[in-house]
C-alpha cells in the first residue's frame, strides 16, 4: 500500500504516541518535523528519518509534503490548521479541535470551502472493542430503549497546573477539565447515542484558586434521539472514568481504566418484575483493539478522494468541543443553550 508523505509538528510528549501509532499503522513515511524541544527533534530524526526543520513555516514548504499532523497544544491548534489548509495540505490534529467558538465556526468554514480531509485524533470508536461492542447492544435492541446516559470523568492534574500553562487558562482551556477530557466523553456518548441537541451547565472555581478554570463542571444533556445525559467533569478530585446507559430492557455500566482495568456488566429487568433484586452479570469483551483506526480513516479519506465520509472527522471534532463551548455560555447565562444556533453564532 502506498506510503504518505507528511510531516509532524509536536513530536514529543503526545507527539511521540502518534509517531508510533503512525510507525505501526505502515501507512506514512515522516519527513520533517519541527518541535522547540530539540531533543525530541533529534528523537524523531533518530527514530522515523524526520528531517528537523526550524520553524512551522519551513515544515510546510517540505517538497513532496501531501499531509500535516498537528500533536501540539490545542491553544495552537487552529492556527497551525488554517495554515496547513491553506497550502492545500490535509491536517490530522489532536483533540481539542480548538480552544474558542470563533476559531471553531472558521475551521468548519475554510473547511467546507477546501473539501480537506480534517482527521482528528479522537479514538475511531468503531475499532475500539469496548465501545464497538456497547454500540452492537445498542443497536440489537438487548438494552430496549435508551432513556439517559450519565458520564464522569475527573482526575486531580488541575491542581498541579503551573504557572502560565495554558491548562490554567480559561480563554484557551474551556470549561478545565470538560474541555481536557470531558470531550472524550462528549465523543463516546454521541457514538452511541448520536448528535447533543441542548445543554445546561453549572461550574465551580474556587477549589482550587491557583487557576482561572474551572474545577468542576456538571452539564445536563438533550440529545436529538431523545436521550437524556448527565456529564460531570471534575479536575479536582481523584481519578475516575465511566458511562453508564439506562435502557428499558437492561442497564449498562462501563467503568474504564479503573483498578482491574476495563469493566463492563448489564442489569436485565426481570422478564415478570417481582421487586427482587436485578443483578449486574459481568459482559467479557474478546475482541481487539485498533489504536491507529484514527490515522488509517484519515490516510483512507486522503488517498480515495470523493469517498462517504469518514470517522473521526473535522465534524465529529467540532461536535465535541461544540458542546463545551455551549455549556460554558449555559453556565454563565444560567440557561440552556441550542448547540446548531450555539454553532451558527447566533
Amino acid at each position: 500500500m502506498k506510503k504518505l508523505n507528511v510531516a509532524q509538528i509536536g513530536v514529543g510528549g503526545f507527539g511521540a504516541f502518534r509517531r508510533d501509532r503512525m510507525r505501526q499503522s505502515g501507512l506514512f513515511d515522516l519527513l520533517a518535523a519541527f518541535d522547540p524541544d530539540r531533543a525530541a527533534l533529534a528523537r524523531a530524526e533518530a527514530q522515523d528519518g524526520a528531517k528537523p526543520c526550524a520553524s512551522y513555516e519551513e515544515l510546510l514548504d517540505t517538497p513532496g509534503l501531501e499531509g500535516v499532523v498537528i500533536s501540539t497544544g490545542a491553544k495552537f491548534h487552529a492556527e497551525q490548521i488554517l495554515q496547513a489548509m491553506r497550502r492545500g495540505l490535509p491536517v490530522f490534529v489532536e483533540k481539542p479541535l480548538c480552544s474558542t467558538a470563533a476559531e471553531l465556526r472558521t475551521l468548519l468554514q475554510v473547511q467546507r470551502e477546501t473539501g480537506l480531509p480534517i482527521g482528528i485524533g479522537h479514538a475511531d470508536l468503531s475499532t475500539e472493542k469496548y465501545s464497538r461492542h456497547i454500540k452492537n447492544l445498542i443497536e440489537s435492541g438487548e438494552l430496549g430503549t435508551i432513556v439517559a446516559v450519565e458520564s464522569t470523568t475527573c482526575h486531580s492534574g488541575g491542581m498541579v497546573i503551573k504557572e502560565g500553562d495554558w491548562r490554567g487558562d480559561p480563554a484557551r482551556n474551556p470549561g478545565g477539565m470538560l474541555f481536557q477530557c470531558g470531550v472524550h466523553s462528549l465523543h463516546e456518548l454521541m457514538y452511541f447515542c448520536g448528535p447533543i441537541a441542548k445543554v445546561s451547565a453549572m461550574m465551580r472555581y474556587d477549589a482550587n484558586l491557583r487557576t482561572g478554570t474551572a474545577d468542576a463542571a456538571v452539564c445536563n444533556l438533550q440529545f436529538v434521539s431523545g436521550v437524556l445525559g448527565s456529564l460531570n467533569a471534575y479536575h479536582v478530585t481523584p481519578y475516575k472514568h465511566y458511562t453508564y446507559l439506562y435502557g428499558t430492557k437492561a442497564n449498562l455500566y462501563y467503568d474504564a481504566h479503573n483498578d482491574e482495568g476495563h469493566k463492563l456488566s448489564i442489569q436485565y429487568v426481570p422478564a415478570n418484575y417481582d421487586g427482587s433484586r436485578e443483578v449486574a452479570v459481568p459482559v467479557q469483551v474478546s475482541s481487539q483493539d485498533d489504536s491507529c483506526g484514527n490515522l488509517r480513516a484519515w490516510y483512507h479519506a486522503i488517498v480515495n478522494p470523493g469517498s462517504a465520509p469518514f470517522y473521526p472527522s473535522i465534524l465529529d471534532g467540532a461536535r465535541a468541543v461544540g458542546v463545551v463551548f455551549a455549556a460554558e455560555e449555559a453556565a454563565r447565562t444560567g440557561g440552556t443553550v441550542d448547540i446548531v444556533e450555539f454553532m451558527r453564532g447566533q
